[in-house]
């Protein structure tokens, strides 16, 4: 079976990792911080302020702001606009993401 990337003869350049409250992730480069979330499985990294509800990508253009996330240290990140970096450190974001 071939895949898109064997149809348009696209060579993917190598893998590097990304941390998710700790836990190592793989991403690919030109992904996005949520797509490289997706990819390993993770539907939700933040909770709503009121009542703790889970949350992530939503819209997937950054509409919405559901896919907030502390990146970095940086709280209210929308992860689905924000490319992956080898190193990022994605952690779960609380309510707002202010201490």
């Amino acid at each position: 079976m071939r895949t898109p990337a064997d149809l348009v003869h696209a060579a993917p350049q190598s893998t590097f990792e990304i941390t998710m409250d700790g836990r190592p992730l793989t991403a690919l480069p030109g992904q996005s911080v949520a797509a490289a979330l997706w990819g390993a499985g993770i539907l939700a990294w933040r909770t709503t302020r009121v009542e703790g509800r889970p949350r992530g990508a939503f819209c997937g253009i950054g509409q919405c702001y559901d896919c907030l996330a502390t990146i970095n240290g940086q709280p209210n990140r929308r992860a689905c606009l924000v490319p992956a970096r080898p190193g990022d450190a994605v952690t779960t974001q609380e309510g707002h993401g202010r201490g």
